[in-house]
Formats: C-alpha cells, structure tokens, sequence
C-alpha cells in the first residue's frame, strides 16, 4: 500500500489504515508528496469531520494497544510504537482547538498554509490537471469552514490574538493585490491539457479570490473586534489554556517535559552558551563583553547581506560544500538533490527565515530548502551556514529524503511528522557542522551560536508567553537581552510562538535527546563506536518519538552491531 514493500502483518496493516485515515482528512497531503496527486479534495475543517476523525482515530489507538508486543519483531514493536505514539497526538491537537483561535499569517494557518502548498503540489498529467483544478474549485467552502470554526472559538472563548488576525488580513489584502503573482499560477500546463490555463484563471478569478476576500472580511469584522491584547499573547489567557498548552507540549515534544522545566531548561542553556560566545567573539570583535558582542553581531554592516541574490548564492555554497563531506559522515546518502529557492515573495514578511519542503515520492519535485530573502539587508550573513546545514545538508534534507527511500518501513515511519525528532535532528545538523569542519571561519561559528541562542530562548519564550502569562513585549524583550538576533527577526520569532504554541520547543528538546543517546552509546561501545553507523541507525528507522529513539539505539548500542556502508 502506497509505495510500501514493507512486509504485512497486523500492526503494519493498522499503520497502513492510520495513513488511510489521515491522507482521506488531508488529501492535500499525498497529492504534494507526490504520492497520489490525482487525489482531490482538501481538508475538510469542519466539526462534523473533525468529531468522526476523533471517533476513528481513538479506535485506532485501542486497537493498536490491544496488540501484544511480546509477539513482535523488534520492527513491527517499534512501529506499534509509532502508530500508537502518531495517532494520539493527532488526538491530542484535534482536542487542542487550535485551528479556531491560531489565526495569523504564518504557515500554520489555513489561509496562508493553503497558498504555500498547493503551488507545490506536481500537476505533470492531465489528470493531475484536473485533479488540481478541482482542488481550486473547493477552496471556497475550505475557507469558509476556517472562518465558522473561528466564531465557533470566539463562541467558546478560544478566541485568537488581534495583532495575528491583523497579520492573516494584511497577507491576504498582498495575495488579492496583485492577481498576476498569484503562487496558484506556479504549475504549467503539462502536455494533453490545453484548456488547464483558462479553466484554472476562471477559477481564481470567479471563485477563488472572492472566497478569500469574503474570508478576509470576516477575519476583519468579526474576528479582529473581539481578538486578545498582545498582553494576553499565550493560550494561558483562554478557557482551558493549561490544559491545551500540556496537551501541545506533549505533540511537538513527544515528552511529558514540563513547561516549569523547559523554561529552566532554556535559562540554563543561555547562562552556558556565554562562555562559547565570549570566547569566539574575542577572537572576531577583540572584546569578551557579552552585550558589546551582540550589539556588534546586530550593527555590523559588514555582517548584512547585499541583497537577495547573495544570501541565496551563499546558501548554495554551504549546501554544496555540505553535500561533498557527508560520506565520511554517514554510511546511507539519499539519492534526491536538495535545491535552494527564495521564499515566495508575498510570504515573506509572515514567514521564518527558512524553511524545507522534502521532495515528492514520485521524484517530480526536489527537496527544496527555501531562504527568506525579505527584508534581504536587515538580515545576518553569519547565520547563513548554520541555517543551511540546518535545513538542508546534513540536516532536513538528509533526514526526510533518507526517509523517505526507506521501502521496507510502512508509511507511516517515512512519512513520520515528530516535531522533536526532525528538528531536533536540524539543530543537531548546526553542530555536527561545526565536527564535520563545514564553518567557514569563527564569524560563521557565531552564527551557530546565535541560532543555539534562538532555540534555547525558545524554551524561556514560549513557556513564557503561555504558561507564565508573559505579554508579548516581554518576550521580545527577553530575546533582545540574551539573544543577538536583529529585531526584525525576534519580532517575528515571537509571533510565530504566539501563533503555533508550543512548536518552537521541540527544536533543542530534540537535538538535546539526540545528544544524549549518543553520549550514551559513546560510552556503552567505546573503540567499537562508529559515527557513520550512529547517523545510520538513527535515520535508519524514520521519524521516531524521543522515547522510542532512545530504545533503538540503546537495542543497538547493547548489540554492538556496525552498520557498514
């Protein structure tokens, strides 16, 4: 089943039905993974499918714990794991409402996340033609099903922060203005459909536009009246915001880490990470002045981009450069290329400054790292190669597309969306980096402390903001302090926090655990431990939860099993 060769047995065959269920909810989601693009439909957001999702979800979970795992292959145990692990966060973010009051531009709301990847989606056939088309065709009733689960939230008292409903209407006033650029103009034709072009502006311009405009118009005159005070940022400030930020903590995390502990987690790695800062900055700025070294990191103008075009150009040198020492590194190299694009240029100003797309499984669309070059001379050179190896090489790109070509695993460990996992395994990539000898210089080092900076202010700012009631301002403020991120960027950092809670934890949760395995199986093989077969066993198995991650390499540590290239 879909691209599987993974053989049959009962917990493979449930995992195989979770992927049913969850492609039938997002049919979006196989059709731009390359998967099955003649699929249509989108996701549907209304209560009705959210509840018998709920229903078959929980089924799932019970059936799958009904299994004994004592009769399971060390595989199918980890895969019942998996399963069991997939499906109750998808319980657990259906619960947490957030669809209904994380209203923003960024990329995990409906607007905005729509005109990010239906443009991706491969439309090489006539089919896929006519399956894209009928996707544009039902974005109306996508869009009004967002807005009446927004009042349904505001109903409830789930009600979204008025400076991100401000943001989700300015981004959609830039998607209306300028018909020509529209991101759903980005496929071609493919051969054998001459009337896609046509048919497609009809749609758009009958049906498509006025249906974000009339989303729009509610965004603006129901919503943003009654949206909280960016003094009231955090889920803490809505009916049962603690209960909904645990729950949040739990999905993106796949711990029961406490937010008391990953605030004082994060406080401890910012105290630590001064010594590195002090250190390197005198040899770049003659000054161990921790503040002095920030201020010079933010004001240098020799440390800002010209424009575009030469942040995109270096993004590419580290990526290639990556790309030629990962052999020594890793037994298991993914065959798909990893290409470098400008973030779409309406996207920008709500957007992180990257991000990666993993390639399509039927090989039309590359993995593609996307640099946000918006705002290009107000942002840093240094981070420039800490951010790409994140990303790309050895980072997401290595990750998802090993993955990816894993054909003996189910779906669903290919296909696995553990936050902790994946971007923890990013910012593990930023150090290994630094082993791998893939830094230009000690300027470039900085940049690897600034981004370590960002995911530790992280675990202070996010629990911050909904755990501990801090306002907005507070937490810009924080990361100004003790971060040297350039305002614009924290600015937007905090906005991205406020709007998708607890997300921006998972990244040094993970890369913390990732370290800690490591260590541990440094020490239980000594002389017998291979780098090359570490990278290989933990990318070996696909996306795991943190938990789940520690049991295959402590099985394989204990074995003292070399995995060889």
């Amino acid at each position: 089943m879909w691209l599987c060769s993974a053989p049959m047995d009962d917990v493979v065959a449930l995992a195989d039905e979770y992927m049913d269920l969850m492609f039938d909810a997002d049919p979006v989601t196989p059709a731009v993974l390359g998967i099955d693009p003649e699929r249509t439909g989108l996701e549907d957001l209304g209560e009705e499918a959210e509840q018998r999702q709920w229903r078959a979800l929980t089924d799932i979970v019970t059936r799958a714990r009904a299994i004994d795992p004592a009769r399971l292959s060390a595989e199918s145990r980890t895969t019942r794991d998996v399963l069991i692990t997939s499906a109750q966060a998808r319980l657990e973010s259906l619960d947490a409402k957030t669809l209904e009051f994380c209203v923003s531009d960024g990329m995990q709301a409906p607007a905005a996340s729509i005109l990010t990847v239906l443009p991706m989606i491969p439309v090489a056939t006539p089919a896929q033609a006519a399956a894209h088309l009928e996707r544009l065709r039902q974005l109306p009733v996508y869009l009004d099903e967002a807005a009446e689960r927004h009042r349904v939230g505001i109903m409830a008292g789930r009600v979204p922060v008025a400076r991100g409903v401000r943001g989700a209407i300015e981004h959609i006033d830039r998607y209306l203005a300028d018909p020509q650029s529209d991101p759903l103009l980005r496929q071609e034709a493919p051969d054998g459909a001459a009337d896609f072009d046509d048919e497609r502006d009809r749609i758009l311009a009958e049906r498509v536009r006025p249906a974000f405009r009339r989303y729009r118009d509610v965004l603006e005159t129901e919503i943003l009246p009654r949206g909280r005070p960016d003094e009231e940022a955090g889920v803490c400030h809505i009916p049962g915001g603690d209960t909904i930020y645990r729950s949040l903590i739990r999905v993106h995390t796949t711990s029961d880490r406490t937010a008391d502990d990953l605030h004082d987690t994060g406080l401890r790695i910012i105290d630590d990470l001064a010594r590195e800062y002090r250190e390197i900055g005198g040899r770049v700025f003659g000054t161990d002045d921790l503040q002095e070294i920030f201020r010079r990191l933010r004001t240098d103008k020799e440390l800002r981009w010209n424009d575009g075009d030469e942040l995109l150009d270096a993004a590419r040198a580290a990526v290639a450069r990556a790309e030629e020492a990962t052999p020594e590194w890793f037994g298991r190299i993914p065959s798909q290329p990893c290409v470098v694009e400008a973030v779409p240029e309406a996207e920008g100003p709500g957007a992180p400054p990257a991000y990666y797309m993993q390639p399509a499984a039927d090989g039309s669309r590359p993995g593609t790292y996307f640099a946000n070059t918006y705002k290009a001379g107000e942002r840093f050179r240094h981070t420039a190669e800490a951010t790409a190896f994140h990303e790309a090489v050895p980072g997401h790109h290595f990750q998802l597309s090993t993955a990816l070509g894993l054909t003996d695993l189910p779906l669903l460990r290919r296909l696995g969306g553990f936050t902790a996992y994946i971007e923890g395994w990013g910012l593990y990539a930023e150090r290994l980096a630094g082993e791998m000898g893939l830094y230009s210089g000690d300027v470039a080092l900085l940049g690897m402390l600034s981004n370590d900076s960002m995911r530790a202010g992280r675990l202070v700012v996010d629990t911050g903001l909904h755990a501990k009631g801090w306002s907005r301002q507070q937490a810009i403020d924080y990361l100004l302090e003790h971060t040297p991120m350039a305002e614009v960027e924290i600015v937007s950092e905090v906005d991205r926090y406020i709007n998708w809670p607890g997300q921006a934890l998972a990244y040094m949760v993970g890369r913390l655990e990732i370290e800690r395995v490591r260590a541990k199986a440094e020490e239980a093989m000594g002389e017998r431990f291979d780098i090359r077969a570490f990278h290989d066993v933990v990318l070996g198995g696909g996306a795991l939860p943190l938990s789940v991650l520690d049991d295959v390499v402590s099985a394989w540590s204990t074995a003292g099993q070399v995995v060889s290239a």
